[in-house]
C-alpha cells in the first residue's frame, strides 16, 4: 500500500564526545491514554563504572521537555505500565522491586515514587495493573449510527477485585522469573497488601510471560521458558481478600506447542520463543507468539475455543448425547501464521477495543482499512510492518532509514556486513493506533504517523469518517486526542468541526451536558490547525472560561431558608433571566430574591478579577459588533451564540446585586462622563443582542439602532485589551507539512515554520511584555518571579502556588487543579519562560 506510515518527528539525546546515555537492555516503553510516553535508558558514570537506571517521561506535544528521574532501581528495569487513567506508572526491575510513580502537584513533568512492593532478588518478567471493570467496545461497522451508545457500548466486565459496594480495588500483579505470581493491593488508606504464590506446584523458569483479564474477574497468566520445544503454559489466577490479607488461588489451563516446532520442515529452525503477548489486556482467549533464530522469525496467532468432545459409539448407545449435553473441552487452535520473516526486534499491540463480533476473518476484509485492527512488528533491518491482528496479513510497511527498498540485493548484503543496523528495540502504538513510537538502539525516539486509510486511496469522506469516529471515541472516554490531530490537514478542519458538532447535537441532553466542555476543547484544538480558523481558538477557550466562571459564581449563591426549594438559586436565576427579557437591569433584578446573593465582603472582593473579566469581555464584544463582518477577529462567534450571551447576561445581573453590597467588587470602566451608568448601558445593549439570537431557529440580524449605539461605545468607554491565550508552542502545527522534524531532548525548538499568519502577531506576546495568569486574571509582570505551570494542550499559563486564602477563590482554583479547563495536563514552566 501507498504511504501508510511516515516519520512525523525524531527526538534524540545531545551528542556528547562520550554520550553517557545508552539504551537499557531490555529497553521498555509505555504509552498512556493521556499521550504521555515513558521509556528507560541507562546513564554510564565514567568514574564509578556503574549504571544509573533512568525513567524518562515526555508528553507527545512537547517531546523535548523530557522529565528524567533516577528510578532508584538497583538492577535493570524490565517493565513499565501505565494505569487506566494514564496518571500513574509502574516500573519493575530485575531484582524484584516494583515502584509506583505519581505526578507531584498534578504536573506532567514532575514525578515521584509513592509506594511499591518487592519479591527480593527475583526478576520481574511481566507486570500489569489489576482491571478496574471498565470496558468499552468499539463497533466500527456502526460508525454511521447517530447514537454514541450504539457506536461505543459498555461491556459487562468484572473488576479483578472489588471493595465493599462493588468499587474496584486498585493494585498490580507481576510474574517473576522463578515462576511466582505476586499481587499488591492499594488500600484506600494508602497501605499496600502484598501476597506471593507460586503459579503451579512444579515451579520452572519463566523467561517470558504476559497477563490478561477475563470478563468474570479472573486473571490469566501465560508463561514460556524461552524454548520453542517446551509448551506455552496458561494459568488462571483468582485474587481475593480474606481477613485483611490478600489471597491468591491458581489453576492450570490448557497449554500449547507452537506450530513451527511440530512442522517437520521447520522443526529445529526456530529454537527460541522471543515474544509472547495476549492480543489485548482484556482478551485472554487470543495470544500472539513469535519464535526466532539468529536471522529470522515466525509469528503465530492462537485462539482458545470451547469444543465438543466426540463421544465413542459404544457410549453413545448406552446413553445417547442430546444437544447441549455434549461434554465440552477448552482447546487452543491456531488462527494464522506468517511465513519466515526477518528477525523481529519488538512487537506493539493495538489498544482500541474493537469488537470483532465473530472472530472469523471475513469481518477482517470489510474493515481492513481501520488502523486499530493492526499490530506492529519491528525488524532488525529497521523496517516496521503492520499486520492484521487476527489474520496476520500485511496492512502497511515502513522502511527505516537503513532499509530503503530501492537498494538492490548486493548493497543490502554489503550493509549487513558493515555493522549492526539501527532498529526499534521497544515500540508502542497510541490509543487510537494512528501513531507509533519506537525507541532504537541509540535511545532515539521516533514518532510515526499511521494513515487512517492505511495508505489506500480512500475518498476524503472515508478518511474524515475514520477521524471523526475516533474523535468521538476520545470524547466519550476522556482520552487525549493528540494522535488524531497528527492527521488533520488545514482543509479538513472546518468540515471536522461541523460534523463533530452535528454528531454531538444528536445525543440526548444528559450526555450533551456531560460532554459540553470536552467538545469545546476538541473544537479549539482542531481550529488551531488551520490559519483560517485560528481566531476561533480564542473564542472556544473564552467559552470554556465563561462556563467555568458561570458555574463557580452561581454555586456561591445560597438559598435563604434551609428547607431547600426544588430549584437552586443558580437555576432560578437562569430561569428568571430567560423569562424576563427586559432591557433594564434593575427590572430584572427586582424579580430575584436578593437575600440569596448575600456573601461576605472579603469573598466579593476576592472575586473582583473574575468579575472584571466578565465586564471587559461584554464591552469588547459589543464594541466589535459593528465590524462583525470580519470573522478573523477573536470574539466573532460569540455575537451569534445565544447561550453564551445569556450566560453573560445572568452574570451581569449577579454582579449588579453584589455591587450594591460591595461597590469595590464591580468591574472598573474608564468612562468619558461621570454620570454614566456603564453597567446598565452594557446590559441594555447585551440584552438586545441576545434577543436577536436566543432561539437557534429564529435568528434575526441586529437592527441598525443597536449597531449605531455600539458604534458610539468607544467614545463613551475605553475598550479594554482582551488577553487571549497564546498560540501554543507545541509541535503539532509544525508537523502538517509532512516534513520530518528533528528535535533534541532538553532543548526547545525555535518557532520556525509556524502557520500563524502576521495578523495574529497581536496574540503572540513579545519577550519583555507583561504576562498574565490566564485563570486568576492576575498580572504577573514582564519577568514573572512566581513559578508557573502551563497547559500542554492550550498553552494557558497560571501560577503554581495559590496567592489566595479565601474559600470562594479556592473553590474556583479547585476547578483546574488537576487539569486545565480544556482538560489538558499541566507542566511546570522554567522561571525564565518570559
Amino acid at each position: 500500500p501507498g504511504c501508510a506510515m511516515d516519520l512525523a518527528y525524531v527526538c534524540e539525546w545531545e551528542k556528547r564526545p562520550k554520550s553517557n546515555h545508552c539504551p537499557s537492555i531490555p529497553l521498555v516503553c509505555a504509552w498512556s491514554c493521556r499521550n504521555l510516553i515513558a521509556f528507560t535508558t541507562d546513564l554510564k558514570n565514567e568514574e564509578e563504572k556503574d549504571l544509573t537506571h533512568m525513567v524518562h517521561i515526555i508528553d507527545t506535544e512537547h517531546p523535548w521537555d523530557v522529565y528524567s528521574v533516577n528510578s532508584g532501581h538497583a538492577e535493570i528495569i524490565t517493565c513499565l505500565e501505565w494505569d487506566q487513567s494514564g496518571s500513574r506508572l509502574l516500573s519493575a526491575d530485575a531484582d524484584g522491586h516494583i515502584k509506583c510513580w505519581g505526578m507531584t502537584e498534578h504536573l506532567a513533568n514532575s514525578w515521584e515514587n509513592t509506594v511499591g512492593s518487592m519479591v527480593e532478588g527475583d526478576p520481574i518478567v511481566a507486570l500489569s495493573w489489576l482491571h478496574n471493570g471498565v470496558k468499552l467496545a468499539l463497533h466500527v461497522e456502526k460508525s454511521g449510527a447517530s447514537n454514541f451508545g450504539e457506536k461505543f457500548s459498555r461491556v459487562k466486565f468484572s473488576p479483578s477485585l472489588t471493595l465493599f459496594g462493588g468499587k474496584p480495588m486498585e493494585g498490580w500483579i507481576a510474574v517473576t522469573i522463578s515462576g511466582l505470581v505476586t499481587v499488591s493491593l492499594l488500600k484506600p488508606n494508602g497501605q499496600v497488601l502484598t501476597s506471593t504464590e507460586s503459579l503451579c506446584r512444579l515451579r520452572c523458569r519463566v523467561a517470558l510471560a504476559d497477563v490478561a483479564f477475563t470478563g468474570g474477574g479472573n486473571i490469566v497468566v501465560a508463561t514460556s521458558d524461552g524454548s520453542s520445544s517446551s509448551p506455552v503454559q496458561f494459568y488462571k489466577v483468582c485474587v481475593s481478600v480474606v481477613n485483611e490479607k490478600c489471597k491468591i488461588d491458581t489453576e492450570i489451563l490448557p497449554s500449547l506447542f507452537m506450530r513451527c516446532t511440530t512442522d517437520p520442515a521447520r522443526k529445529d529452525k526456530y529454537p527460541a520463543i522471543t515474544h509472547l503477548k495476549f492480543l489485548a489486556r482484556d482478551m485472554s482467549e487470543q495470544v500472539l507468539l513469535c519464535a526466532s533464530n539468529q536471522n529470522n522469525s515466525i509469528v503465530e496467532c492462537w485462539s482458545l475455543r470451547k469444543e465438543g468432545l466426540p463421544v465413542n459409539n459404544i457410549f453413545q448407545q448406552i446413553s445417547p448425547v442430546v444437544g447441549d449435553k455434549q461434554p465440552m473441552i477448552l482447546k487452543w487452535r491456531i488462527l494464522s501464521a506468517t511465513n519466515d520473516l526477518d528477525r523481529v526486534s519488538a512487537v506493539a499491540l493495538p489498544k482500541l477495543p474493537i469488537s470483532l463480533t465473530n472472530t472469523d476473518l471475513k469481518v477482517a476484509n470489510d474493515t481492513k482499512f481501520f488502523p486499530g485492527l493492526g499490530l506492529a512488528l519491528a525488524f532488525h533491518d529497521g523496517s516496521v510492518h503492520i499486520v492484521h491482528r487476527l489474520s496476520l496479513q500485511m496492512m502497511a510497511v515502513f522502511y527505516g532509514s537503513s532499509s530503503q527498498r530501492s537498494v538492490d540485493e548486493q548493497t543490502i548484503k554489503r550493509q549487513r556486513t558493515a555493522g549492526p543496523l539501527v532498529h526499534f528495540k521497544a515500540m508502542q502504538l497510541s490509543w487510537t493506533s494512528l501513531a507509533l513510537a519506537g525507541i532504537d538502539s541509540h535511545g532515539k525516539l521516533s514518532m510515526l504517523r499511521i494513515s487512517p486509510s492505511m495508505g489506500h486511496v480512500l475518498d476524503m469522506n472515508m478518511s474524515l469518517r475514520h477521524l471523526l469516529f475516533l474523535l468521538e471515541y476520545c470524547m466519550v472516554t476522556g482520552y487525549d486526542w493528540w494522535d488524531i490531530l497528527l492527521h488533520v490537514q488545514p482543509n479538513m478542519v472546518q468540515n471536522l468541526v461541523e460534523k463533530l458538532h452535528e454528531e454531538y447535537m444528536r445525543q440526548n441532553a444528559a450526555l450533551q451536558q456531560v460532554l459540553s466542555t470536552r467538545i469545546v476543547a476538541m473544537k479549539a484544538s482542531l481550529c488551531k490547525l488551520s490559519s483560517s480558523t485560528i481566531a476561533r481558538v480564542c473564542d472556544y477557550h473564552a467559552k470554556l472560561f465563561l462556563i467555568a466562571i458561570s458555574c463557580t459564581l452561581k454555586s456561591l449563591l445560597r438559598p435563604h431558608f434551609l428547607n431547600t426549594p426544588d430549584k437552586s438559586p443558580g437555576d432560578r436565576l437562569t430561569e428568571i433571566c430567560s423569562k424576563i427579557t427586559d432591557v433594564d437591569i434593575d427590572k430584572v433584578m427586582i424579580n430575584l430574591k436578593t437575600e440569596e446573593f448575600v456573601l461576605e465582603m472579603t469573598t466579593l472582593q476576592s472575586l473582583q478579577q473574575l468579575i472584571q473579566w466578565v465586564g471587559d469581555f461584554v464591552l469588547y464584544l459589543l464594541a466589535s459588533l459593528p465590524n462583525q463582518g470580519s470573522p478573523v477577529r477573536p470574539g466573532h462567534s460569540f455575537l451569534r451564540d445565544g447561550v453564551s450571551l445569556g450566560m453573560f447576561r445572568e452574570l451581569m445581573v449577579v454582579i449588579r446585586i453584589w455591587g450594591l453590597l460591595k461597590p469595590s467588587c464591580l468591574p472598573v470602566y474608564t468612562a468619558t462622563s461621570d454620570t454614566q451608568d456603564s453597567m446598565s448601558l452594557l446590559f441594555r445593549l447585551l440584552t438586545k443582542l441576545w434577543l436577536c439570537c436566543r432561539e437557534e431557529n429564529h435568528m434575526t440580524e441586529p437592527d441598525d439602532a443597536l449597531i449605531d449605539e455600539c458604534c458610539l461605545l468607544p467614545s463613551q468607554l475605553l475598550i479594554p485589551n482582551i488577553d487571549w491565550l497564546p498560540i501554543n508552542d507545541g509541535i503539532i502545527t509544525k508537523l502538517q507539512s509532512k516534513q520530518l522534524v528533528r528535535l533534541q531532548f532538553g532543548k526547545a525548538p525555535g518557532l520556525v515554520g509556524h502557520t500563524v499568519s502576521s495578523q495574529f502577531d497581536a496574540f503572540v506576546r513579545e519577550p519583555g511584555q507583561p504576562k498574565i495568569d490566564h485563570l486568576r486574571r492576575l498580572h504577573l509582570g514582564a519577568y514573572p518571579t512566581e513559578e508557573c505551570k502551563s497547559c500542554t494542550r492550550c498553552g494557558c499559563v497560571t501560577m503554581l502556588k495559590s496567592p489566595n486564602k479565601v474559600t470562594a477563590v479556592k473553590q474556583w482554583e479547585q476547578r483546574w487543579i488537576k487539569n486545565c479547563l480544556c482538560g489538558g495536563l499541566w507542566r511546570r514552566m522554567p522561571l525564565s519562560y518570559s
